[in-house]
């Protein structure tokens, strides 16, 4: 047994850039991956789960205390892998590291020589008894597979019953069953797609020619209110259907008018040269045009016609059979023997009659209860605990938005024919007890792609799934697959998908243990376990619950039993639990009244409530551990508040952070990272519960030892190649080393020192590093002989870029949105400005946490520098400052006068500035975290800063003002140093590619030599 006092590698050493490169790259792997059994959101490489755990497993062999027969045996096994271990402890430190950067390799994962190596390590360094895992968010059940990977005991828990399903899935009865349980379940999807085909075939008929479909491109309609047309408009983005460079197909259309009737568009599939020869988009952030008489429809107008409609996704039929509303079929994709590829046709009268014939069944459906004891098909409303409708007076989601076009029940998220479908696989599913829960998975994977938000992807070709990303994004026009098919967005598609991600699944013939349980109340007795590590939820970044949801309401009809019990305290179990979810949902109330929430049944929780239940979670996980037990918790979401909820609960609840490694966890080419500082990095804090007879801390002391261990820190991970925000989160870790190993922290006058004021100084200090190392130290400063700091806009500036710094490549301009990750641009309701604002952007609090202890005013650079909206602050470009710093008239009068005087071109250059020194510069902003004006214009200092004489010559050189460039630098240059050496700072913070950093780069070689 590892002593008690003895260190793991985790809190000594860590091969961080290694990890990170496999962990990053293992999310590039789409098939026969453990994460293709089932979506569950943020999911934790296996890369990381794998290494981290390893390191928490293994005593460092460099501590005095570390069991001799430990090294004896790892110096046995390594060389295995390695070639021979050196003599020192240190040599046998080495090595394990690099067995455990080695090992993260999704190659070596399976490779049995690896697998031998990592158990036998294990078992040498827990040598009585098998070490205990504990993951009590187990959510994908990364951690759970990679312990039972390991040879670990393992006990998997989590509140969402969808989860639960997943994570018992792949580590009870994957393991129970071997590496069979594939033969099983593609046996058993066999029987099972036969059936469905019997039941369904009508409903998606051949065609005469004998070309199968394989999908039906449908688009919601609303009709133009302009009195004098009231033609049908189709809702959609893009008329595209095919984007393969061989082989391109679009939609176009024309217009038919008749004399008394509304006109009509007639359509066509053709080959388009170019984009411009395909119609554009029919709806723009809300709004329809009508392409027959241009009138624009207003997004109320919109929402209600749909509203009115259920959302639209479904045909109106009249009397007679025909389709008069609704949504509009506007081709089928299908596949045929005799011509190769997806073929697009356009769509005839017969291929609505299965639409009618199926919304005729449904109805019946809808009066019947099956022996579950509710209808077939979901018609619980959306995101309901206890039963009340986040829908009512006007409340919705904004990971929900269709609630407002009248989607309030999960049964009107599917057409007619796909709750028919997936009505039918669910019994199907619900009536075979071998492999059902496999079977109920990939039903779970058949929802996300069949439903009415799934976009067409005219470069693949198929409908893209829609839940992935966090939320589901409104869609205007839908891709309805065929389940019963053989193609994209099929049941035998998805149990094909499920079963790669079984094979590669099956670790371990020993079975771990999973139940349903909340974190803040443990089902396992004290001292049991060796090691607690989770990742719990990112604070308001994703709702786990309602998302779920979507699953949930189909899992429960084919898995009896899932959906009969309350859970949690809740008097209903329609849905996913949400009382006891420990998330922030105030952003998702979207302002609504907190009262009025409150007396809806619906839980409001803010950071207190993420705080206190974090706690309480932590508490019980400190309590789960034996004495020699460590924990480790991970933690990537970028928002202040919820970094310092979760911190505050874990030292709340006894907690020591014993060391944080920061690892690489997403992809380079991510949309979020490319158009913000969001985080490339997941921190693992390795913690310890705290001793009783902790100390008190002194706060001199503590702020004296501060900025030696960040700055220690900060270099080591530059080192390791960890940039920007992804850095600045990574120095909380060491910071909380020094903090939370007291049981408080006082002042020399007694007064306790929270959490929130220790952050503060652990903001100012990165933030005053990072000037050091941009900008210069003062006595390097001084050495040169250069003179104070810069300005307060250059230092603004040169932190704002640096924490922009990205971790996995350069960063690019930003639109100040943060929106989650996808590659189709469908429009959002109403989110989107009129046109996209150019420029760098970072959420406020993180500015605000940098620059009020360093002294820097932000309204005082208000609309000046920066421009601050909806939390978010953007970096004026450039480009854009024109006008305040050469005036209405532009740059050309002070060209001339440069070029033509020997002035002071300090006093000579920006009358712009005094134009807007007259301004009232005031900020009424209508963010929630932005609150400030500066009413008084004298308070405001607008002369000439060095910064705005490095944007000038920015502009100079953009606008080719060479000869007028060269005198203003030299001049400058005459000067003093400031100019060159913010300049030089700035090109090495501006991305690459940027058009600042451009011309900048080209400005600096106008300096004489």
């Amino acid at each position: 047994m590892i002593p008690k006092e003895c260190k793991r590698i985790a809190e000594v050493d860590f091969p961080i850039a290694e990890v990170s490169r496999h962990s990053a790259r293992e999310k590039s792997i789409r098939h026969g991956h453990p994460s293709t059994l089932h979506l569950w959101w943020a999911r934790r490489p296996l890369a990381a789960c794998r290494a981290m755990l390893l390191a928490l497993l293994l005593p460092d062999p460099c501590d005095r205390l570390c069991p001799k027969d430990f090294k004896v045996q790892a110096r046995a096994l390594l060389p295995r892998l390695a070639g021979d271990v050196g003599p020192d402890d240190l040599d046998l430190q080495q090595s394990l590291l690099r067995f455990i950067g080695n090992f993260a390799n999704w190659d070596s994962a399976n490779e049995q020589t690896h697998l031998d190596v990592g158990r036998g390590l294990v078992k040498a360094a827990h040598p009585e008894e098998t070490p205990l895992v504990v993951d009590p968010f187990a959510g994908g059940g990364s951690i759970p597979l990679e312990a039972l990977r390991l040879g670990c005991e393992t006990f998997a828990s989590d509140l969402n019953p969808v989860a639960v399903q997943i994570v018992r899935f792949m580590i009870e009865t994957i393991p129970r069953n071997g590496i069979g349980i594939t033969e099983e379940i593609q046996s058993h999807s066999k029987l099972l797609i036969e059936s469905a085909r019997k039941e369904l075939s009508e409903f998606y008929p051949t065609d005469s020619d004998g070309s199968r479909p394989i999908a039906y491109l449908w688009a919601r309609t609303v009709r133009c209110e302009s009195p004098d047309c009231g033609a049908e408009i189709p809702l959609t983005t893009s008329f595209w259907l095919c984007k393969k460079e061989v082989r391109k197909r679009a939609i176009r259309f024309n217009v038919l008018r008749r004399a008394g009737l509304p006109p009509e568009l007639h359509y066509e599939i053709f080959e388009p040269r170019n984009e411009r020869e395909v119609p554009p988009p029919t709806v723009t952030q809300g709004r329809a045009k009508c392409v027959c008489c241009g009138k624009v429809l207003p997004n109320d107008r919109v929402r209600a016609q749909l509203a009115a409609l259920s959302g639209g996704a479904n045909v109106v039929f009249d009397e007679h059979g025909s389709r008069k509303a609704g949504a509009i079929l506007l081709a089928v994709v299908t596949l045929s023997s005799t011509r190769s590829g997806r073929q697009y046709r356009l769509p005839e009268a017969r291929d609505y009659h299965p639409v009618q014939k199926a919304q005729t069944l449904l109805k019946n459906l809808l009066c019947e209860a099956d022996d579950l004891g509710y209808p077939p098909i979901p018609v619980e409303p959306v995101a309901s605990p206890n039963n009340k409708s986040y829908a009512e007076d006007g409340l919705y989601f904004k990971f929900f938005p269709q609630v407002i076009y009248g989607l309030e029940r999960w049964t009107d998220f599917f057409t007619a024919r796909q709750n028919l479908a997936l009505a039918v696989f669910s019994r199907l599913v619900r009536e075979r007890s071998e492999s059902r829960i496999a079977l109920a998975l990939a039903l779970g994977k058949l929802v996300d792609l069949c439903n009415v938000v799934c976009p067409w992807e005219p470069i693949a070709e198929c409908p893209r799934n829609v839940l992935s990303n966090g939320r589901i994004r409104p869609s205007w026009s839908f891709a309805e697959g065929v389940p019963i098919s053989s193609s994209s967005a099929s049941f035998e598609k998805c149990v094909e998908s499920l079963i790669a991600g079984t094979f590669v699944s099956a670790v371990s013939n020993r079975a771990g243990v999973v139940e349903q349980a909340a974190a803040q109340i443990t089902p396992l007795p004290h001292g049991s376990a060796n090691v607690w590590f989770t990742d719990p939820p990112y604070y308001d970044a994703i709702p786990y619950a309602i998302l779920s949801d979507a699953f949930f309401v189909w899992l429960k009809r084919a898995l009896p039993g899932l959906g009969q019990q309350p859970f949690g305290g809740e008097s209903t179990n329609e849905l996913t639990p949400k009382q006891l979810e420990i998330i922030d949902n105030l952003e998702l109330l979207r302002g609504y009244p907190k009262n009025k929430a409150l007396q809806a049944g619906i839980p409001v929780k803010d950071k207190l409530f993420f705080e206190n239940n974090m706690a309480q979670a932590f508490a019980q996980g400190k309590l789960t551990l034996t004495d020699n037990g460590i924990g480790c918790v991970v933690f990537a979401h970028k928002s202040t508040e919820g970094w310092e909820a979760l911190l505050a609960g874990m030292i709340r609840a006894g907690w020591v952070v014993t060391c944080s490694w920061p690892i690489q966890t997403e992809m380079t080419h991510r949309l979020r990272a490319r158009e913000s500082a969001a985080l490339a990095t997941s921190v693992h804090l390795v913690c310890r519960p705290r001793p009783e007879e902790a100390p008190i801390g002194d706060w001199a002391d503590i702020l004296r030892e501060l900025p030696k261990r960040v700055g220690d820190w900060m270099e080591r991970l530059q080192g390791e190649g960890i940039r920007g925000a992804d850095l600045v989160f990574a120095c909380i870790g060491p910071a909380l080393e020094i903090f939370s190993r007291h049981s408080m922290v006082e002042t020399a006058e007694g007064r306790e020192v929270n959490l929130a004021e220790y952050l503060e100084k652990v903001w100012e200090v990165v933030g005053r590093i990072a000037l050091e190392q941009v900008l210069g130290t003062e006595e390097a400063r001084a050495r040169n002989g250069v003179a104070g700091a810069l300005e307060e806009d250059a230092r603004l500036t040169a932190l704002f870029l640096w924490t922009l710094q990205s971790t996995n490549g350069e960063g690019s301009e930003s639109n100040g949105t943060d929106e989650p990750d996808d590659e189709i641009d469908e429009d959002e309701e109403e989110t989107a400005p009129k046109g996209k604002a150019k420029g760098f952007s970072l959420i406020f609090d993180v500015v605000r946490r940098f620059a009020q202890p360093l002294g820097i005013d932000l309204p005082k650079w208000e609309d000046r520098i920066i421009q601050t909206e909806k939390g978010v602050v953007r970096l004026i470009p450039v480009s854009q400052r024109t006008k305040q710093l050469f005036g209405e008239k532009g740059m050309r009068p002070v060209v001339e006068e440069i070029e033509s005087s020997k002035v002071d071109t300090g006093q000579l250059l920006l009358p712009g500035l005094e134009e807007f020194a007259g301004d009232k510069v005031s900020k009424k902003n209508r963010g929630k975290k932005v609150k400030f004006a500066v009413d008084d214009p004298s308070e405001i200092d607008v002369s000439a800063t060095t910064l705005d004489r490095v944007h000038a010559a920015m502009l100079l050189q953009a606008g080719g003002q060479s000869n007028a460039l060269r005198t203003f630098v030299k001049a400058e240059i005459e000067r003093g140093s400031d100019f060159l050496r913010l300049g030089n700072a700035l090109s090495a913070l501006y991305p690459k590619g940027s058009e600042e950093k451009r011309l900048l780069d080209a400005m600096l070689l106008a300096v004489p030599r």
